[in-house]
């Protein structure tokens, strides 16, 4: 009997050939996009991930290949933990990362459980990461896509044991040039489609718009204060500025300025000079470990503490309170609160957590 699968088919070129190899390695295959949000609820107009367009080629792709594909409404769940979540954290001066936190809650998160009601043995997507069963220690591990340059593992760190051993990456081993060429040779038509860029619900990358949009809110206007103490200006609202800004500040200076901290209390955006940006250490709270049940004392690994940045090498150690302390070998760059940090062991995934 065949392994049924559910495929998460987005409608472009990635979720549509893992679908067919899926299907071309004996797997009973259901397709199903998400529908995450709205264009109008979110002040959106023209093409997004969440649109028609992108339904009507998953559907395509299904019917070409002979398997049935569903649409599910998954709005509410990304309204509440994606959306209200990413608005929170730039409201508490944090820079979020959504892509994490809809894999974690909603795109896989939920996706679990419809697998099981339908009677699937596995869900699928086209990540570009790998998943193994280690023999030796009883655990399932999460590793790098070979296709260095596409890797997601970093946006799937949040992944457990019970959810690794029902996920399968159909990319995992494959270049981004052969996906496409196989999609060429099978005739799928979204081939040639363009990859999806940035976070979905903001195509533009004005995060601060959409914000303001959702919550009809106006970001409150406050202070440039140099490290110095010295009052340089006033700002349009902290929440359109993240660590390690220098563009779009307006401050004329001796010297290149950075946005260094916010105090969000007090309005005050903290500018400084680049060295200003660097440490050599971290808290990461909210963490998940893959290759080990816990961390028993220091472990080296490399550390990636932005989704493109490279990994670096490192030192992670408990703490009493369940945060993990990270030291880096030598200081890092603008390591900001809300965003990601994912320890690995050469390709595999140790962890990680969300900066604090």
């Amino acid at each position: 009997m065949k392994q049924k699968v559910l495929m998460a088919m987005s409608g472009g070129v990635d979720s549509s050939t893992a679908a067919l190899l899926l299907q071309e390695a004996g797997y009973d295959v259901i397709g199903v996009t998400l529908k995450m949000f709205e264009n109008k609820d979110i002040g959106l107009t023209g093409e997004t991930d969440s649109s028609f367009a992108n339904v009507r080629d998953a559907k395509q792709v299904a019917e070409k290949m002979g398997f049935p594909h569903y649409v599910f409404d998954f709005c509410p769940y990304f309204r509440q933990f994606v959306i209200d979540h990413f608005i929170a954290e730039y409201e508490s001066g944090r820079t979020p990362n959504p892509c994490v936190d809809c894999n974690k809650n909603v795109k896989l998160g939920q996706l679990f459980p419809k697998a099981e009601e339908l009677g699937c043995d596995y869900i699928a997507t086209g990540h570009y990461a790998n998943v193994k069963f280690n023999e030796e220690t009883g655990r399932w591990l999460l590793l790098r896509g070979d296709d260095r340059q596409k890797d997601q593992s970093y946006m799937l760190y949040t992944l457990t044991q019970a959810q690794l051993a029902h996920i399968l990456f159909p990319l995992g081993h494959l270049q981004k040039t052969a996906i496409r060429e196989k999609a060429e040779t099978e005739g799928l038509a979204n081939a040639r489609k363009p990859d999806s860029q940035d976070i979905c619900f903001v195509p533009d990358g004005d995060y601060a718009r959409v914000i303001e949009n959702m919550t009809r809110r106006k970001p409150q206007p406050g202070k440039f204060i140099h490290l110095d103490g010295t009052v340089l200006g006033a700002h349009k609202g902290q929440l359109h500025y993240t660590i390690g800004q220098r563009k779009g500040l307006g401050i004329a200076y001796q010297y290149p300025l950075y946005v260094v901290r916010k105090d969000v209390e007090k309005n005050i955006v903290y500018l400084g000079p680049q060295e200003a940006l660097f440490s050599d250490t971290l808290i990461a709270e909210r963490c998940n470990l893959i290759s080990v049940p816990e961390l028993k004392g220091p472990v080296c690994v490399t550390a990636k503490p932005r989704y493109r940045a490279k990994d670096v090498p490192a030192v992670i150690e408990p703490l009493d309170d369940g945060n993990i302390k990270v030291t880096f070998d030598e200081p890092q760059r603008a390591l900001t609160p809300g965003q990601a940090v994912v320890f690995y062991q050469d390709d595999v995934v140790v962890g990680g957590g969300t900066i604090r």
